[in-house]
């Protein structure tokens, strides 16, 4: 009988950390049984409702320990939301410490793997006489970027964004300074320092798992696979995407899924902002008249207002969203269009056949959704590496196209409308769509018995069995 292999696991805080390690986790003890993963689980006051879904899905070779909830009145006021959840983790290092301590008595940890935002975790590794990793839920392009960051920071004296020239990172499609992660943008801020600070920390670990595969990123992979100058190794084990529930159960989903029984092959654009985006009001009002504009079908899942792009990703608002839409609105185009408060089951709406494109945000979660189902998209990136993420697909990939933003930071409707047609049923969407085809068929071949991230996968599993 095979020995039992226990690696632990930390995501960070939100559904967009906790989803893609505890996927990742699911997928490794389905293809090799005699793994067992114990996950401990750091939140905010308490966990979201989409975290509690996903947790109940989990197969019993994973156990969840849940950390005891860190108070919001116990982090400083004010902060970025990165630094919320890097801190929150730091607040659960005791609580952390104290369960590894506890069950390695009985249980030897081959491995410790740990979201990207939660590497405090891994200073016990050592300790415990455990592999450490960093799981990094993101594109290799973005961690790519990381990296460069600290060549950049010594190299470059002024704000990235007042780079003249496109910044060319090894393997990497050209990224102006503009569009590096959110933590970038303001080399003064505490948030640029904790950065820097993080991505230097990568460098001690054993590897770094990331949430991507190799026909979608050949470049970067290849670069930092090659790359001997003190960065670690990485292991590209996906895609990996949620597996779908029956999530068509509660009303939203069952009325979305319905109406889009009823509506044309291809025809419908997919608005969606993630599970933690939000637009300003004067967005919400330019987005729904450029929906109307388009005079295209449109399933458009709505959250109320904020001038906080990431208002709704730790905590979501009670407020019925459909009363901030424009006067009339939703009586006029209940024939076009149909919208959906806050949530609707994403991944049943990308592999439905009518479903012809998707308006997103570019968190690579959805990205890889969208991929999976060869669904093209528009980028319309808001917050943290979004915007990194939309260069690689609309400049790199080629499955998607990028609207612009006026000098008031807003996307006009007549633009949003001209895009929209575009995609839908101009000539460039058909090229898009045609590229997104292949790339879907790419991801789906890679998890295939001879597939990049089964190969993968199991090269890190024979790594971890032959430590025990």
């Amino acid at each position: 009988m095979e020995k039992t292999v226990h690696i632990a696991v930390v995501p960070g805080v939100g559904y967009g950390h906790l989803f893609p390690i505890l996927q990742f986790s699911k997928l490794l003890v389905q293809l090799h049984p005699y793994f067992h993963v114990t996950c401990f689980i750091p939140s905010i006051e308490s966990l979201p409702t989409d975290s509690k879904t996903i947790i109940q899905t989990l197969p019993s070779n994973i156990n969840c320990t849940f950390l005891p909830s860190v108070s919001s009145k116990d982090l400083p006021q004010g902060i970025a939301l990165v630094l919320q959840i890097q801190l929150t983790v730091i607040h659960s290092l005791p609580s952390i410490h104290q369960a590894l301590k506890s069950l390695t008595l009985r249980t030897p940890f081959v491995a410790l793997v740990v979201d990207s935002l939660a590497i405090d975790a891994l200073d016990f590794a050592k300790e415990f006489n455990m592999l450490s990793y960093v799981y990094f839920p993101s594109s290799v392009t973005s961690l790519s970027s990381y990296f460069y960051l600290l060549k950049l920071n010594k190299e470059t004296s002024c704000q990235y964004k007042d780079l003249l020239e496109p910044i060319q990172i090894p393997g990497c499609v050209p990224i102006h300074g503009q569009d590096l992660v959110d933590q970038a943008q303001d080399r003064s801020s505490q948030s640029y320092k904790f950065l820097l600070e993080r991505v230097e920390k990568f460098r001690l670990f054993d590897g770094i798992l990331i949430n991507s595969f190799l026909e979608i990123e050949k470049g970067p992979i290849e670069a930092l696979t090659e790359d001997r100058s003190g960065n670690p190794d990485v292991y590209a084990v996906g895609p990996i995407i949620q597996t779908p529930t029956k999530s068509g159960d509660d009303d939203n989903g069952l009325k979305c899924l319905a109406w889009l029984d009823k509506q044309q092959t291809c025809s419908v654009l997919y608005v969606s902002f993630g599970s933690g985006g939000t637009l300003s009001q004067e967005q919400i009002n330019e987005l729904a008249l450029g929906l109307e504009l388009s005079n295209h079908k449109f399933l458009w899942v709505v959250r109320s207002p904020s001038n906080t792009a990431n208002a709704a990703y730790l905590s979501a608002s009670d407020v019925d969203p459909l009363q901030f839409l424009p006067s009339g609105f939703l009586e006029r185009k209940k024939e076009q269009g149909m919208v959906i408060p806050s949530w609707a089951p994403q991944i049943q709406i990308l592999r439905h056949s009518s479903v012809g494109g998707f308006l997103t945000h570019c968190g690579w979660n959805s990205t890889l959704e969208s991929v999976l189902h060869g669904v093209p998209l528009i980028t319309w990136p808001l917050f943290a590496e979004q915007r990194t993420n939309a260069v690689l697909l609309s400049e790199g990939l080629k499955v998607g196209l990028r609207p612009k933003i006026n000098q008031n930071g807003i996307v006009e409707k007549v633009q949003i409308a001209e895009l929209i047609k575009c995609l839908m049923e101009g000539e460039e969407g058909g090229k898009l769509r045609k590229n997104m085809k292949e790339l879907k068929e790419s991801a789906n071949s890679a998890h295939k018995d001879d597939g990049s991230f089964t190969k993968t996968l199991s090269q890190l599993a024979l790594k971890w069995r032959n430590l025990v």
